[in-house]
């Protein structure tokens, strides 16, 4: 699919656009959650997620405008996550109170400089090429006509499932088939950082098992390992490794989901969440991902969380939505992947 460059397009008039600071936060979170709760029906973001994007840890591979009008408010957050050579995550979130004669204008804007900002990426990077990659709730049609409308294609949907944990009947090991383990990723002795070989194995039997997914895209271990690290739930006690007759054969990478305050003041717990879980094609029928699974969910019930997480292809070819939903997962939403194609050719390409 052919397509023309969005080209300079001016910031509407009446609004100002800068570099969030950390003074910007509260505006922030408020602007995301007042979009979430639109566009999902609930919100759901939190300042230590927005902090570790904007002023902490993952602040090095992002970057972000802010949109205020007259008055100060704040009308529009525009993100680039640098992710990996050859991918870029993009994040434009407008204020849904705005009505569509206001906030068309502002997207058009948004998307423009967000694609002047990928080519800056490209250039750092000395790439020729790279990948736009945003999204959209799967009931947000205000947010799809936008990324249409800047040239994104709707290329994926995926399931966002929760299972509830009981402290009671979840507790203790899983049975494993024979030959099968299941380990924490060590840690090394009075550091308190994780072995490497045991990093490099998850790793690589992640890669190696997403090989032949939807948009599977090499990613060295060094840019793994620090990507996940951005994440304020990001805690190594949370890498499981898996091994078949001795050899690595699955791995998992969960993290923690803050429970929060929701708007009527009640305080809800923490979750877990299942960032990655992937299986050797070679160890596949032997029981490891349900091993896996069993033992992220034991974790959590000792750990005292109320649920946990993860995001299943809604045309994955494993069928893993089968093997969750007989573990207990529902599917809670539904979210989209929009990618674009940026190159250097002034005309675009996608």
């Amino acid at each position: 699919m052919s397509g023309t460059a969005t080209g300079p397009v001016a910031l509407p008039d009446g609004l100002t656009a800068s570099t969030p600071g950390e003074e910007d936060l509260d505006d922030l979170v408020r602007l995301l959650r007042r979009h979430e709760r639109e566009a999902r029906g609930w919100p759901g973001a939190q300042s230590d997620t927005v902090r570790a994007e904007v002023s902490g840890r993952g602040a090095s591979t992002h970057r972000h405008e802010m949109v205020r009008d007259a008055h100060g408010d704040a009308r529009a957050w525009l993100s680039l996550h640098d992710r990996a050579a050859g991918r870029v995550l993009v994040g434009v979130t407008l204020d849904p109170d705005l009505p569509d004669e206001e906030a068309d204008p502002l997207a058009e804007w948004a998307f423009a400089r967000v694609e002047e900002l990928g080519r800056e990426l490209l250039a750092e990077r000395a790439m020729d090429r790279t990948q736009l990659d945003s999204g959209a709730f799967a009931d947000d049609e205000r947010q799809q006509r936008w990324l249409r409308a800047a040239g994104y294609d709707h290329v994926r949907d995926w399931w966002q499932m929760t299972r509830p944990v009981d402290p009671d009947e979840d507790a203790g090991s899983p049975e494993l088939r024979e030959g099968v383990r299941i380990h924490r990723v060590r840690q090394d002795d009075g550091v308190g950082m994780p072995d490497e070989e045991d990093l490099r194995a998850v790793h690589l039997v992640l890669e190696q098992s997403f090989a032949d997914h939807f948009n599977s895209y090499r990613e060295t271990f060094e840019e793994f390992v620090a990507r996940l690290r951005e994440d304020p739930g990001h805690r190594w006690d949370h890498w499981w490794l898996a091994t078949v007759d001795g050899e690595p054969a699955g791995a998992v990478v969960a993290s923690i989901s803050r429970g929060g305050v929701g708007e009527d003041g009640t305080a809800s717990p923490d979750s877990s969440y299942i960032d990655y879980i992937g299986v050797h094609r070679r160890a596949r029928g032997r029981g490891v991902a349900k091993g896996l699974l069993r033992t992220v969910i034991a974790d959590a019930a000792a750990r005292g969380r109320a649920s946990v997480g993860l995001e299943v292809d809604a045309d994955s070819p494993t069928g893993a939505d089968g093997l969750y939903r007989s573990l207990g997962w529902e599917t809670k939403y539904v979210t989209q992947s929009w990618h674009r194609a940026l190159t250097h050719d002034e005309e675009g390409e996608q």
